[in-house]
């Protein structure tokens, strides 16, 4: 019955109505009627700003943004499981995911991303939790970043957080997020040269720092091979700490629909940043790691090595200059983070609005072209979570993270199987058995994280993500039912027009013109539209 019930549904003499009008009567505005916010309409927009390099760094500031951060992960494991941990989880977790989300953001290049991607799969009820998910993952980890910059600041001016310190902290908290939301509001062209200019900031004291710990001969190479005994190990706030700086490399997905010639860029950017990542991660704690147990020293110990840590090794190699200036990194890196996290999130709220899982009020921009309504929400979220500890919050989005990501993986490989004719400018050089043994160790990873809060008895995390999977499960049917009350006005589309016509739709969307970023117009998007995938067998019984 379900087959007959699919077939009849195929069939039905609704689909060339619904592909000419979107099921809605839904103009593009150009004599093309197309569903709202498809690609027909967001290739045609001049708002795609973004070029290779802006997107390099914007990349970098979502995945990394420099190794503040990972201090951590040295006095939990000690030197030589944490120059291993940095060397083979890029390996297994980093490239493995730039892979995936290199194909799949130029399969589908607009702003619902990962949304796109489920929803293509699975259907749209996965697609909007994979979408929560997300979102709440990615305002957890935004809300790190100004907690990272204050921890450097008190390791060089212990003098501003005396007494009344955590008044000053929280004041400076609330100003900068409301400065960086300001800054996100007026565009996005702006967030990516600042992103630029940013990362030369940032990397420049670790450069120096580097420099003059090897010119100087103060590297100790024997400090590498220090190890802790197993059961000293907080293997818990490591694999946390590793994973968090390693992860986030398909939010830029939600970045899509801005992109430039997204085909050719994607793939390139994330090549150019998973390098950059592992390297501003690895070099850094090698130099630090030789330099901090040097004989004598204050700090002759690995488990010195907490949040701020990095201060101390500038100030040891370079003086109080240049402990100040990996100060002044820190805070230029938790801007750029905030920025890039806070640019993703609130472009992914957009791409769902448009896309009929929210309401129309997130897709709204403002003079600038930036979602106006979803950067106030992801800034709310940053300033309810942000007075948590540091490794609890690390906690938090890493498990939704896992969860979400669980579904990526699945999708890709589904992807893989059940639409071989979707169109991929980029393409994984594995078949679909290769791209299961690729992601293999990385699965296993995600259970290991998902697992480890429980095994540990951090019953606060395993509370946070049994609400959040009931929210995120508990909002799609209420939004959808406020839909058909009219309790909020949203796009014609609905999310369920959005998943039939999703692969018909990329299947034959053009590369875009290279100078103006213009797709398919005219009647030769209407053709594209009529004489598309939906005609195949297979990709009927797939949807």
């Amino acid at each position: 019955m379900e087959r007959e019930k699919e077939r009849e549904t195929c069939h039905s003499p609704r689909l060339p109505v619904l592909l000419r009008t979107g099921g809605n009567g839904f103009s593009s505005g150009s004599g093309v009627h197309t569903l709202p916010g498809t690609p027909l309409v967001a290739m045609r927009s001049s708002r795609r700003t973004l070029t290779l390099v802006p997107l390099v760094a914007l990349i970098f500031y979502d995945v990394s943004g420099g190794p503040f951060g990972v201090e951590d992960a040295v006095s939990s494991a000690g030197a030589l499981l944490t120059i291993v941990g940095f060397i083979v989880l890029p390996l297994c977790w980093s490239v493995p995911e730039a892979l995936i989300t290199a194909e799949l953001s130029t399969a589908f290049p607009e702003n619902s991303g990962f949304v796109a991607w489920v929803t293509a799969a699975f259907g749209p009820r996965w697609g909007f939790l994979e979408g929560f998910f997300k979102w709440l993952s990615g305002v957890t980890d935004n809300a790190l970043y100004p907690v990272i910059f204050f921890t450097y600041l008190e390791q060089v001016a212990p003098w501003m957080f005396a007494g009344s310190g955590w008044v000053f902290r929280g004041v400076m908290i609330v100003a900068t997020n409301v400065g960086l939301s300001y800054l996100n509001y007026r565009g996005l062209h702006v967030v990516g040269q600042a992103a630029v200019a940013m990362t030369v900031v940032t990397l420049a004291p670790f450069v120096v720092m580097i420099a003059l710990g090897v010119v100087q001969g103060q590297v100790n190479v024997t400090n590498w091979l220090e190890v802790k005994p197993l059961g000293d190990i907080d293997w818990l706030s490591f694999m946390n700490v590793l994973f968090w700086s390693t992860n986030y490399w398909d939010t830029v997905s939600t970045l899509a629909g801005e992109v430039r010639r997204p085909s050719k860029t994607f793939p390139r950017a994330l090549m150019y940043a998973v390098v950059l990542v592992v390297l501003s991660y690895l070099l850094p704690l090698l130099v630090g790691i030789g330099v901090a147990g040097a004989p004598g020293g204050e700090d002759d110990d690995v488990d010195a090595w907490k949040l701020g840590f990095f201060a101390t090794v500038a100030r040891r190699v370079g003086g109080p200059t240049l402990a100040w200036s990996m100060v002044v990194a820190a805070a230029v890196s938790q801007l750029g983070q905030f920025e890039a996290e806070m640019t993703t999130d609130s472009y992914q709220l957009l791409g769902m609005s448009e896309r009929g899982f929210l309401p129309e009020a997130f897709s709204r921009r403002s003079t600038h072209g930036t979602p106006t309504l979803a950067i106030v929400f992801s800034s709310i979220g940053i300033l309810i979570i942000g007075s948590l500890d540091f490794l609890l919050i690390v906690e938090m989005l890493n498990i939704l993270y896992c969860l979400a990501e669980v579904l990526v993986f699945a999708s890709f490989i589904k992807l893989r199987y059940d639409y071989a004719d979707l169109k991929r400018p980029y393409r994984v050089p594995f078949g679909t058995a290769g791209c299961v043994c690729m992601l293999a160790p990385a699965s296993l990873l995600l259970v290991v994280m998902v697992l480890l809060p429980i095994f540990r008895g951090r019953w606060e995390v395993v509370i946070w993500v049994i609400v959040a999977s009931v929210c995120g499960v508990g909002m799609y049917p209420v939004l959808q039912a406020m839909r058909e009350r009219g309790s909020f006005r949203f796009v014609p589309q609905t999310p369920d027009d959005f998943h039939v016509f999703l692969h018909s739709l990329y299947s034959h969307a053009e590369e875009e013109d290279e100078d103006d970023g213009e797709g398919v117009e005219g009647d030769d998007a209407e053709r594209a539209l009529l004489t598309s995938g939906l005609s195949s067998p297979r990709a009927l019984n797939a949807l």
